[in-house]
């Protein structure tokens, strides 16, 4: 409603991405949170956080519920009835059990990640239709898988909270082995793929952890990557993923959700796009 109070003058709306499209990584929703904290910004409906000489600076939390909200919209004009969960994701930084909960980032360690895209297409809906058909004829086995998995996500968390103050090598075992554990389990559910498998397989003879990311049955994988992990295994096991027919990318997780940077703190490839438009 805020947009019809003010004029908003016509924008190009250049976007840069160094992920896939349509990977079931949850770009529609970084996109939707972007334009609408940008649009929002543009017609004053909230504030330009961005103060002289700072690099990166965050709405407050009334503001990112708005930002949330109208992404939310977005969303709905893309995908029909999301759930609101990647929107929340790309707004707060993390999402937890119907709340949004902000990452700090000197809290929380940024952590390396190979990404596969197993190209193999799926359907969400069907997907999830599915998951609900086991739990409505198998509800005593499934909802304890349920509280587990959300069990592992919280064990997740609690790790990766203790990691900054305790920098460690011995959490990435504990993230490893959850990220093993999570996996069986969502094969249990019903949303793995024989191509998951395979990933999986193939990065474990490298002694690397992977599990599926998204909806699961196809799309995209993560494989956890230690700071001690060899560039030898790393690339090996690139090389074997991609004789799969899959594609990867190396990249990190971990970040405080949508941020205003100044020009000074983009990269170089993105300035460059940008002086080019």
């Amino acid at each position: 409603a805020c947009l019809c109070f003010r004029d908003v003058p016509n924008v190009d709306i250049l976007v840069w991405s160094e992920l896939p499209t349509g990977a079931g990584l949850g770009s529609s929703a970084a996109y939707a949170v972007c334009l609408a904290a940008a649009l929002l910004t543009a017609c004053r409906a909230i504030s330009c956080p961005l103060k002289e000489g700072e690099s990166t600076a965050r709405w407050t939390e009334e503001e990112l519920t708005l930002i949330n909200s109208w992404a939310f919209q977005g969303e709905r004009v893309i995908h029909g009835n999301p759930s609101g969960v990647d929107n929340a994701v790309g707004t707060w930084g993390m999402y937890e059990r119907g709340k949004e909960v902000s990452l700090v980032t000197s809290r929380v360690p940024m952590l390396r990640i190979l990404l596969t895209n197993t190209k193999v297409p799926r359907s969400t809906k069907v997907l999830v239709a599915g998951v609900k058909e086991k739990i409505l004829k198998f509800p005593a086995i499934m909802n304890p898988v349920l509280d587990s998995i959300d069990a592992i996500s919280q064990e997740c968390q609690s790790v990766l909270e203790a990691m900054p103050a305790n920098p460690s090598p011995e959490y990435y075992p504990v993230l490893e082995e959850l990220f093993d554990i999570n996996q069986h389990h969502l094969n249990v559910i019903g949303v793995g793929h024989p191509s998951l498998d395979r990933l999986c397989r193939v990065t474990a003879s490298h002694g690397l952890h992977s599990k599926l990311t998204g909806a699961g049955g196809g799309g995209c994988g993560i494989t956890l990557l230690r700071p001690d992990t060899s560039p030898l295994a790393m690339e090996a096991a690139k090389r074997d993923l991609c004789a799969c027919g899959f594609e990867c990318w190396e990249t990190n997780i971990g970040a405080p959700g949508v941020t205003l940077h100044s020009s000074s703190s983009l990269n170089a490839e993105v300035l460059h796009a940008l002086s080019e438009s």
